[in-house]
């Protein structure tokens, strides 16, 4: 097409992004940023500049909210640079198009058909009609959520441990922030360890994750029609039973297999058992805070948290993998496959056929990235496949566990961790949005043909 002339001005041509190129380019300017701010010297408690790619690395952490970290975030950073990883979280959590929107909201009132767009495919609104209602409901939920579990935590700091009320009420902010955006990133050098047994700091961190998890079209519908089931949409009721079965699944699995782990589970007593095998479920969920050291872990219990982290939370949330949602899509068509049905049939509904490429596509794309980053990572590091697995699972489901060997990387691999965690929080919101913005509309079809299958 060619561009507009306009009388008297020269001829322009205008950058139109497709939805999808602009929520990419959105997380790829904050991480830019978020890196020049902290690599400057400013930003560390010593004064000195970070090096580049440590920088790089822990704003794309932040920015994608997963928790992946090779420097002590407690001890490394100073109070402006902790500032700058928090607001990083947030604006991570919330999403770059939801968070240029609202601006445009305050300052001018108004949002461009372009701007209502881009945010409808980051948040997987229904139409860009309702774009100022998701954002001001996205907006007042994530505030509440944070303010009620900071202020459990700022007392429990205050009040349980000694804290000063300035240093438990910024502790109790920044965890809060974090556990409800789904990052992971802790204020002291050993994680949450001291609190393992703790439910008081624990459960209201576990909840923040979990609600954060649930995807914001969840939430809001939640909000308005908690009382009426039979108004819940598909998404929303694939998301809570899924989340349910999951939570559930992966308590047991973990508990039972670290129950007598004299390193993880096996040195506390029973009720701490099962909080801290609870605790880690959560987790998997994408959020990354840890209570006992993963390095100790078995390497059966790896492996299950490998296909929870996979798997992830809900869509249009603060949480990664390829969505609870897409695994569900896929465990009916097995179903239907195995039953010889012809029509996929979820909660009385039939679900529509695009879905069923769009997730594929998502989990095809999915795979094929952590094998990739796995093989690379295991060329420039030498660790053992187990270890070096769990690493790119946890960095392409923005979940921030690891077995310990984070901090020992060389940069190449350090590298290749950023670009799965960026390819992780964008690559299934892009691919899926694309897939149903776009769609080329063909006038013919060509015959059929079966090939062999199995």
């Amino acid at each position: 097409m060619l561009p507009r002339v306009v009388a008297g001005t020269r001829r322009r041509r205008v950058l139109r992004l497709h939805p999808a190129q602009a929520v990419v380019f959105g997380f790829a300017s904050a991480v830019l940023v978020g890196t020049a701010l902290l690599a400057l010297p400013i930003s560390a408690a010593d004064r000195r500049p970070t090096d580049l790619v440590d920088a790089l690395f822990t704003a794309v952490s932040a920015v994608c909210v997963t928790g992946l970290v090779t420097l002590d975030t407690a001890t490394h950073w100073s109070g402006f640079g902790l500032a700058v990883i928090l607001v990083l979280i947030q604006l991570g959590g919330l999403g770059i198009m939801v968070f240029a929107t609202l601006i445009g909201l305050v300052i001018v009132r108004r949002v461009s058909v372009r701007s209502r767009l881009n945010t409808a495919a980051e948040t997987d609104a229904v139409g860009s009609a309702d774009v100022r209602r998701v954002v001001r409901g996205i907006l007042t939920i994530s505030l509440l959520i944070e303010a009620v579990v900071a202020v459990l935590l700022t007392a429990r700091f205050a009040w349980g441990y000694g804290f000063d009320p300035l240093r438990a009420a910024w502790n109790g902010l920044f965890h809060a922030v974090s556990s409800f955006n789904n990052a992971g990133f802790a204020l002291f050098s050993d994680n949450l360890i001291p609190f393992a047994a703790d439910p008081w700091i624990c459960l209201p961190i576990c909840a923040a994750i979990i609600l954060g998890g649930l995807g914001f079209p969840v939430i809001m519908q939640l909000r308005t029609e908690w009382r009426v089931p039979r108004r819940w949409t598909m998404n929303t009721r694939l998301v809570l039973v899924m989340t349910v079965m999951l939570l559930l699944g992966g308590s047991v699995y973990i508990t039972v297999l670290e129950w007598d782990n004299p390193a993880t589970l096996g040195a506390y007593d029973p009720a701490s058992r099962i909080l801290i095998g609870f605790f880690h479920s959560v987790q998997t969920r994408t959020a990354g805070f840890n209570s006992v050291d993963i390095g100790q872990m078995r390497d059966e219990t790896w492996v299950g948290m490998d296909v929870l982290m996979f798997i992830g939370g809900g869509p249009a949330g603060t949480a990664g993998g390829i969505k609870v949602t897409t695994f569900a899509v896929l465990l009916f068509i097995l179903i239907t496959e195995l039953r010889g049905e012809g029509a996929v049939n979820i909660f009385g509904k039939r679900l529509s056929r695009a879905v069923h490429r769009q997730a594929i596509a998502v989990v095809l794309m999915a795979m094929g990235a952590v094998m990739a980053a796995t093989i690379a990572l295991m060329l420039v590091t030498g660790y053992p496949f187990d270890r070096v697995l769990f690493e790119a699972v946890s960095a392409f489901g923005t979940v921030g566990l690891s077995t310990g060997i984070t901090y020992e990387l060389p940069p190449a691999a350090e590298v290749i961790l950023a670009a799965l965690m960026f390819l992780g929080r964008i690559g299934p919101l892009t691919l899926g949005s694309a897939l149903a913005l776009k769609q080329r509309r063909i006038l013919y079809e060509l015959p059929k043909e079966r090939p062999a299958i199995g």
